[in-house]
């Protein structure tokens, strides 16, 4: 059971090691190190993003369609490794061409890169329900994976600028690049050990499912519809947020050495996820998400007034605040993406497992970071940012509705739909009780009994 959980675990640290650099750092890499305009890479993160939230169902519908003898979602880490973490590398190389043809490099790269990151990222999410049906034992693997993600997180924002200032020596394109390839080999060795560790226990039948059936699996899945509108906002929030922070730091707060600090604060989520499987007993799983979301606008409202009186500690304890509401914010959703399968099979008979969590998480996950990414670069441009040089009072401003009052406002919105999911868990013992009926009655059919 260890072995499960820590390889679980390590598929999302396998991820993070790429994507993490991704979420923090590319939108100032894009203007500061490669030089693309504000405006440009804005609609490089939204286009990219939108095209890659568009590939999400198409994901879920071959995860649905295609299974091999390794598993449904388990062969996905060794076929999809190698690729993203090629592709990994080749977002953060800085090739000298022209204006138009850099951001086409650009927003290519970054693409190919996005969407093989749904790729491999959607069955890591999907195979939770294939690994227990027991919901409780779900809420320790997310746990499990939310401490490898939060580790991940922690390891790259304490290791990935001070590694590039030192084997670039100075030039930042080559440290990227040096960087990136390191940590793609560490992706790729992560998702071939959870490829090796992890079984799929929970046993489904081995039928093709057309894209009818799994669009009836989303019509009246209540639990997968107030996850979906809920992930969306928070997705918004949260990488606006981190997507804005390195400009604040160093042009508001002229701290461009806290960056990787603040940054790294990022790992006291785990305060929230470790408690998680107990919390759980205590209460309610809406009663936690909605606690995370509201301690999430708790902590911009916070660092508002930080920056209103330019006091380091009170942005800092913000920031943290957000960190560590952000933990039930982003763990609850997990599993209750995974019940939202149950609830659809139950409902109507269809586990489109796929097809479900490549919506529900990654399309989420991609189009909500494209507008949390593309968002903050429109506000800089408009508000005239231009890097490298003292900034003016208009795009300071501009800097301060980016990083505390869009992700502010976002997090309120999130959290709207969450309120409404109660009726719904009250029904997951008695859905889990008839699942596991049919599913018996289903095998006994089979074998002639």
């Amino acid at each position: 059971m260890l072995k499960t959980r820590l390889s679980y675990a390590a598929s999302e640290v396998a991820g993070q090691l790429i994507f993490c650099v991704v979420s923090f750092y590319l939108l100032k890499f894009y203007t500061d190190v490669y030089g693309i305009s504000a405006a440009a890479a804005g609609t490089i993160l939204l286009a990219t993003r939108c095209l890659d939230a568009v590939d999400a169902p198409l994901w879920g519908i071959l995860f649905d369609r295609i299974h091999s003898r390794l598993g449904k979602s388990r062969p996905w880490f060794l076929w999809l490794c190698s690729p993203f973490a090629i592709f990994g590398v080749l977002t953060f190389l800085t090739p000298h061409l022209s204006g138009t043809a850099k951001v086409l490099y650009a927003g290519v790269t970054y693409a190919i890169c996005s969407i093989l990151y749904t790729g491999i990222n959607t069955p890591v999410t999907s195979i939770l329900c294939g690994l227990t049906s027991d919901s409780r034992e779900r809420v320790t693997l997310t746990t499990f994976r939310m401490f490898g993600s939060k580790l991940a997180v922690l390891f790259v924002n304490l290791t990935v600028l001070r590694l590039v200032d030192r084997v670039g020596g100075g030039n930042d394109r080559k440290g990227f690049l040096i960087v990136m390839s390191l940590y793609a080999v560490g992706s790729v060795l992560l998702y071939l050990t959870a490829f090796r560790n992890l079984r799929e226990a929970v046993v489904e039948e081995h039928k093709k499912i057309a894209l009818r059936e799994s669009l009836r699996a989303i019509r009246g899945n209540h639990p997968w519809l107030i996850t979906f509108a809920s992930g969306l906002f928070f997705w918004i929030a949260f990488i606006a947020r981190i997507s804005a922070a390195p400009y604040f730091f160093e042009y508001t707060l002229h701290r461009r050495d806290l960056i990787s600090v603040a940054n790294s604060l990022d790992f006291v989520s785990l305060g929230t996820v470790f408690l998680l499987p107990w919390l759980c007993r205590k209460t309610s799983k809406r009663n936690l998400w909605t606690a995370g979301l509201l301690g999430c606008v708790a902590g911009q409202l916070l660092l508002a007034a930080g920056a209103r009186l330019y006091s380091v500690p009170l942005i800092l304890t913000g920031w943290g605040l957000g960190f560590f509401a952000s933990g039930a914010a982003m763990a609850i959703p997990f599993t209750i993406l995974s019940d939202s399968v149950d609830y659809g099979e139950w409902k109507c008979g269809i586990r489109a497992t796929g097809f479900l969590t490549a919506i529900g998480f990654s399309f989420c996950l991609k189009a909500g970071s494209g507008l949390g990414g593309a968002i903050p670069a429109w506000i800089l441009d408009r508000y005239h940012y231009i890097p490298h040089v003292q900034q003016t009072a208009q795009s300071l401003h501009g800097i301060n509705l980016s990083f505390i009052w869009l992700p502010a406002v976002a997090y309120a919105m999130a959290t709207i739909p969450v309120l409404f999911y109660q009726r719904y868990e009250r029904l997951e013992p008695q859905i889990r009780k008839d699942l596991e009926l049919r599913r018996a009655a289903a095998v006994a059919m089979s074998a002639g009994i």
